[in-house]
Order: C-alpha cells, then structure tokens, then sequence
C-alpha cells in the first residue's frame, strides 16, 4: 500500500496523523499493514485465514484501505489509453480488490457464524459503504464504455467459451446494475441502494437479537414432560447461562416451527412456545420490522421502475434459470393445490388421533392448531411406522454421521478421502478442520465444520467460501459448512434427529461444489450459479443420507456400536415421505408469500402497520392458506427474502425438480458408483457458472428437467402412497 493511500484510510478512519516527517509516517504505515493479517496473503496451507491473528480492530482499516485500493485499480482500468482488451479490462477487474476481498470475505463469514457487538456496530456503519463501493464501479461510465466495447466485438476476440461467457455476464451485470441510467437516475439509485444496504443489515440484526432474547422461560420440570433427559439438561444449562439457575429456558430458532413442540405434552406451553415465534418482529417494541419490511419493499419496487421493471421480482429473476415471475408463478402454483390437498388428509388422521384420545380420556376436545402439528404428526408417524425420532437418534452420533456417512458416500461416488487437522486455527471451539484429498491424493480443499447453534450465530444451515478456486489465481478452494444443532451439556454425545441428519448430508453438497470448481475465471467459481440452481447439487447429496450402504455405515449406537436394525432401517426409508403434504405447504407458503411482495408496485405496498394483513390476504389469494400449517417463515423474520434471496426464496423447489430428475438418473444409472460421480462431477459440479446452468443440467442428464420426479418425490402425485398417510 503506498504512503498516499496510507494518508487517504487515514483521512477516511478520522486518526490523527503524526506531525513529523513523511519518512516517520511511512515507517508508522508499514507496521500498521504488517499487523494487519488482510494486507497480504495467508502463509497458511491454501490460504486458510489466520484466525488467530485477527482482530475485531483489523476490519475497518482493511475496509477502507481495501476500497480505495480497488477504486485506484478500477481508475486505471478505466482510463486507460490503450484500447480494451480482454486482458486490459476483464482480467485486470479479475484480480482488483484482493484485499478488500480477503476482509470481507472473513468479516461476513464471521458475522453469520460468530458475531459480536463490534462486528454488528461495524456491519451497521459499512453496509452503506459497501453499497456505494459496489455502485462507484458498476456505475462508472468510462469502465463501462470499455466492457461494451468488449461485448459488441466480442465474436472477433478469439476467446474460448468461458472467456466469451465472461464477457457476456460482466456486461449483463453492469447493465442490470444500472449502468445505461442517466447521471440523475443512477444518482438515485446510489441512494437507494445506500439505504436497502441500511434496512437489511438493521433487519437481520433484529432478526438475530430477538431469537434470542425470546426464549421461554419454564418454572417446573414437570412441564418439560415428553422431551428426553439431555434435552431437559439442555434447558438447564440454557437458563443457567442467561442466570436463571433452576429454572428451565426453551431457546428459539429462526424458523415458525421449533423443535420441542415435537415432544412436549403440555399443550398450553406447545402454545406459547408457538406464539412467541410467530410474533417475532411484529409485536412491538425494538425489534418490530414491520416498518423496515414496509420501507424496504417501497425501495424495491421503486429500484425495479426505475430500471424499467413492472416489478422487483420480474428486475430479480432476469439472470435466473427461471427468467419471469410468471414461471415461477405457474410452478409453484401447480404444486399448491396437491400440498394443501394432502396436508388436509395429514390433519384428518392428527384430528382423529386428537379425538379418540380425549375420548380416552375423558377430556373434551379441541381442534388441531399449529402449535399441535408435530406433536400429533409424531404420535400418528409412530403409529403408522411403529417408530418415533427418540429410536432414531442412539445411531445418528453427530462425528459418524459426518465421516462415516456424509465422508464416506463422496468416497464412494467421487473417490475423496479426508484428515482431520488440528494446527490451523479456528475462531471458536466448536469448529474442526479437515484436509480433502482427491482421488489420486492430491490435496483438493479444505473443510470447515461448524455444527453448533449459539446465541453468536444466525439461524439455518449455509455454506460459504473463505478461499475460492481459480486457475487465473491458482487458489485452491477452503468451504466451509454451518448448522445449527442444539449443542449437548458437556460429556454428552450430540445426537441428531433424521432431519438434521439430512440437513448435514444437504449442506456438504454445497460443500462439494465449491470444492470440485475447475473454472479460470474467480467470477465462475464453485457456487457462483444462478440463485435457483445454486441448492441443485446440494439437494442431490441428500439422496445419500439412506442410501442403504451408506446407513449402515454410519448409523450406528452411540454406546454400542451396533448396526440400526435392519427393521427400522426398513421404516426410515418407508417413512420418507410422511408429513409431506405439511412439509410441502409450510414451504410453498413462504415461497409464494416472498413472490407476493415482490411482485407488486411501489403503490401497492402496504403500510407497516397493515404487513400482516397483507400477508394473510397474500396467502389467501394464492390458495395456500391453511390454518394449522403456517409459512415456514413469516414476513417479519424472514431474513432469506430480506437478503440474498428476495424473489428468490422459490429457488428450493425449483431446484428440487432438478435434483428429483438427477436421483431418478442415478437409480436407473446403477446408483452410487465412481462411474456416476465423476459424470456428475465432470459434467455439472466442476463448472461453476462458467456454462449456463440449464445447460449443465441437460449435459449431464441427457434431457430438459420434468416435474413428475419431483411429484413422486413429495407424494403429491395422484394414488401415491403418501396422499393419507
């Protein structure tokens, strides 16, 4: 970093300078990037971060120096008086940014997976900064000129396709970023995008500090009745870290439904468990967000005009596989009716259980409510199956899942192998660190483990990249994997349910697409897809989760070592697709609730105080309204829809058909074989975005996707198995 960018951070960062000689200042600067582990390259093994190295204090110089940087790079770039070439223009954008990359990349990662009060006060203060460093590149005209250039001659450059394809989507996204706007209209636009940077961040951050400021508080064990001995231990602790010592805490998760109305008995508190989800950020308070809800969409549809959309989410869907709202309309939409249909027939057989109960009791009875849903789908999923999750859990030991199961099925399909390593290190002890050896033995990746919920972590389960591949940088990829499973008291196994089982096998076929990236180009690495073809590859990987072969080599008892009987093995794969008409209808609702939103104009969007009325009022027009089955999110903490997946929550499904077409090609290909996977692998999974992503499916299947697997998969087709379960 030279000494006039050193005086210019300095300037930003308000520090005072030293009166003495330039030389002084110098010398002062140098120590400062040398302290500073974003200043240059990672020693460690591929370019692992030097978690220990960093420090909350090291962000904001990297920040600022990082943008000045990349602007002084992109100045020259666009002022350059040698005519655009790909080299000159394309290439050298490629490698701008490496330091400001490097400190977001870490920042961002670490402030999903373990915040703290200056990572959010730093969140809140950049979000517009970055927004306006985004727009100070995407809006500068000279840079612009040279890529249009770039793209009219683009059949004369004698580029090969990747490099073609580059040319096409820089200037894509330097159109659909506004860059043919007038001066006026992009000077709107700045600041709009300024703002919605504001409201997200303030929103998400909301999001994470009411879930977990709204746990429930309980009094008396008895109450806990039906949870298991290390759940209610679990409890203890909870309350005992908040200091309520004897008392009993129920933690939340930033979804509707929440784990411990599965079991518990107590019907009153199943309610206020339920209640105290729903209500988050709506009820008042510092955390309502329906006023940033209100102002957001206002922004959105407003942004959408001005880029000559009828809409946000017609502008959003433009560079994804589903291209218009109205696709996504006719898919989700032929898939509502058979969802409800069938959650309708779930709840007849929960009523009738509900009833005959009471009867047996003696009691009077009550209509099936949200809050009664798992309880009652687990007592009839054991009736019908003659098993419940508790039999399931003893042989699904949370470190045999991951190397016995999720390690093992890629060894079988694409030959990898794995080693734990214990000298990088880590930024909480939750994690664990892993060397990925490909076939020939050759280090592939590393892999990083984070399965642990904390009060430091956003809710979900996601993947992200801290060092992504490229032949042009030579960089070998670093992924890592994040979940939120309730951590045990200590000493004790972590023991995970089928759903969190599935959920660990899903996010590693995220994992795998970023590992298996073989493109050129940082742009196209590893999950830089189309949002609605980026949870393809992951939802393929769950297929393997009871894969006979490879259930039987994780699923084992924790105290034992036994196999899972043969019988019950038999009922996990025969229940699969229970409960699926609820599955599918919680799903669907907040999928088409995100289309609602994003679908109307700046006119139509309702005040704050009328969000919730819009959102029943959405549901009920789109026929997906069902009173005990509520959204898997409501609008209020719906923290996919207020980020990277506005318009976009649709994307699941819409690559579940993908994946429901893939796993058919498997089972008539032979299954999990070596041959398969590296098809998959050679094909689809190691080309990033550098090929148009239905393109990629069709070169690995041989076909254009169908919906009908995806049907059959969540037994929505007529006569199938699942319709009365």
């Amino acid at each position: 970093m030279t000494t006039r960018l050193a005086l210019a951070v300095a300037v930003t960062l308000g520090l005072a300078l030293p009166a003495y000689s330039a030389s002084a200042a110098t010398a002062t600067t140098q120590a400062a990037e040398q302290a500073n582990p974003f200043f240059a390259e990672s020693t460690l093994p591929l370019h692992f971060p030097q978690f220990d190295k960093i420090r909350d204090s090291d962000f904001a110089p990297a920040f600022d120096a990082g943008m000045a940087l990349q602007l002084k790079e992109v100045e020259a770039i666009a002022n350059n008086k040698a005519k655009p070439t790909f080299d000159n223009t394309l290439i050298a954008l490629e490698k701008s940014g490496a330091v400001l990359d490097r400190a977001t990349t870490v920042f961002f990662a670490l402030s999903g997976a373990d915040t703290n009060d200056a990572r959010k006060q730093l969140q809140a203060e950049y979000s517009a900064k970055f927004a306006g460093h985004r727009d100070a590149i995407n809006l500068n005209g000279k840079l612009f000129a040279r890529i249009e250039k770039l793209y009219n001659d683009r059949a004369k450059l004698g580029l090969d396709a990747e490099g073609l394809r580059l040319v096409e989507k820089y200037h894509d996204n330097f159109v659909r970023a506004g860059a043919k706007l007038s001066d006026a209209d992009k000077a709107t636009l700045k600041a709009m995008n300024a703002e919605l940077a504001n409201l997200g961040t303030t929103f998400s951050q909301n999001v994470l500090a009411e879930v977990n400021a709204s746990f429930i508080v309980v009094d008396d064990v008895k109450q806990l009745d039906g949870l298991s001995a290390e759940q209610i231990a679990a409890a203890a602790e909870a309350a005992k870290a908040r200091k309520l010592d004897g008392k009993y805490v129920i933690a939340l998760l930033n979804t509707t439904g929440q784990p411990a109305l599965t079991n518990l008995t107590n019907r009153a508190l199943r309610q206020k468990i339920y209640e105290a989800s729903v209500s988050r950020g709506s009820k008042g308070g510092d955390y309502d967000n329906t006023a940033l809800v209100a102002r957001i969409m206002t922004l959105r549809a407003q942004k959408a005009a001005l880029m000559g959309f009828d809409n946000y989410a017609a502008y959003s869907l433009g560079n994804q596989t589903a291209k218009t709202p109205e696709a996504v309309n006719a898919m989700l939409g032929q898939l509502a009716p058979a969802a409800v249909a069938n959650a309708k027939r779930e709840a007849a057989d929960l009523q009738a259980m509900i009833d005959a109960e009471q009867k047996a009791a003696k009691k009077p009875g009550f209509e099936l409510q949200p809050w009664d849903w798992a309880f009652y789908s687990e007592k009839v999923r054991q009736a019908k199956y003659n098993f419940d999750e508790s039999q399931l859990k003893p042989y699904f030991e949370l470190k045999s899942v991951l190397e016995n199961g999720v390690f093992f099925a890629a060894g079988k399909e694409f030959g990898l192998s794995f080693k734990q390593r214990t000298d990088l290190p880590v930024y909480h002890d939750d994690v664990t660190v892993y060397d990925v050896f490909d076939a020939d033995g050759s280090q592939l990746a590393i892999f990083i483990f984070d399965p642990y919920a904390r009060q430091s972590k956003r809710g979900g389960a996601w993947m992200n990249a801290y060092v992504s591949q490229s032949a042009l940088t030579g960089n070998k990829p670093v992924v890592a994997n994040h979940l939120n499973i309730p951590k045990p008291p200590a000493g004790k196994p972590t023991l995970l349910t089928w759903d969190e089982v599935s959920t660990t096998f899903h996010e590693f076929g995220h994992a795998l697409h970023g590992m298996f990236s073989n493109v050129k180009y940082p742009y196209f690495s590893g999950t830089a897809v189309p949002r609605d073809f980026v949870e393809f590859p992951s939802q393929v990987n769950e297929m393997w989760a009871d894969e006979p072969s490879i259930l039987a080599n994780y699923a084992k008892h924790y105290q034992t070592g036994a196999a899972m009987p043969q019988a019950l093995l038999d009922k996990v794969i025969a229940a699969s697709k229970f409960n699926q008409g609820f599955l599918t209808t919680e799903y669907l609702g907040a999928a088409m609730l995100d289309q609602s939103w994003h679908q109307i104009g700046v006119k139509e969007v309702p005040a704050a105080a009328d969000v919730i009325t819009f959102e029943r009022a959405a549901l009920e027009k789109d026929g997906i309204y069902y009173g005990p089955v509520s959204p898997r999110y409501r609008t209020t903490y719906f923290s996919h829809i207020m980020g990277g997946y506005s318009a976009g929550y649709y994307a699941y499904i819409w690559s579940e058909v993908l994946d429901a077409n893939t796993q058919k090609w498997f089972r008539e290909n032979g299954g999990l074989s070596r041959a398969n996977g590296d098809h998959f692998r050679n094909t689809l999974l190691s080309r990033g975005g550098s090929v148009d992503a239905m393109e990629l499916f069709q070169n690995f299947a041989g076909h254009a996707p169908q919906i009908e697997p995806l049907l059959e998969k969540r037994g929505l087709t007529s006569g199938s198995e699942a319709a009365s379960p």
